[in-house]
């Protein structure tokens, strides 16, 4: 995980539209940067809805929120329509992002040892460095935590 006060690397990925996004486009801003394993799991839909669910809150709040996976953009599409998600989500899928903020690691479940993307909430102040970094976060409170952190 990134060190707090460290200058948040920035990246140019393509989102649920195709369209590409850069992290320093958002100078400024708030960014709510968070990295999930995967679209239309249990974990990510409730952490994606809740952060649409408190979307208002947030822009209120001045902040942008961003979801990265390695999923597709036509995957993103399809989890974005699914749910109607109103924020933006980035398709990594050569791990550019997700491996510049440390969240590609080593995994464990049902006995087996893998790679992918540890739940990981990131925020990133105006000047583009990072405030806040929570890993392993809970996928139901994420959204709730991070507009607390905004307060």
């Amino acid at each position: 995980m990134l060190e707090v006060g460290t200058k948040a690397p920035d990246f140019t990925l393509p989102d649920q539209n195709g369209d590409l996004h850069s992290l320093s486009e958002y100078r400024g801003k708030k960014v709510i940067l968070y990295f999930y394993p995967k679209d239309n799991t249990p974990g990510c839909t409730k952490q994606a809805c809740g952060f649409a669910e408190r979307y208002p809150q947030f822009i209120e709040k001045g902040a942008v929120v961003l979801g990265i996976s390695k999923d597709s953009v036509a995957s993103h599409k399809k989890f974005e329509e699914k749910y109607g998600l109103p924020f933006t989500i980035l398709s990594d899928p050569e791990l550019v992002a997700i491996q510049a903020y440390d969240v590609w690691q080593e995994k464990k479940n049902y006995g087996k040892t893998y790679m992918g993307v540890v739940r990981t909430t990131y925020l990133i102040d105006e000047e583009g460095k990072i405030a806040k970094a929570f890993d392993k976060v809970k996928a139901a409170d994420n959204p709730e935590q991070m507009l607390g952190e905004l307060s």
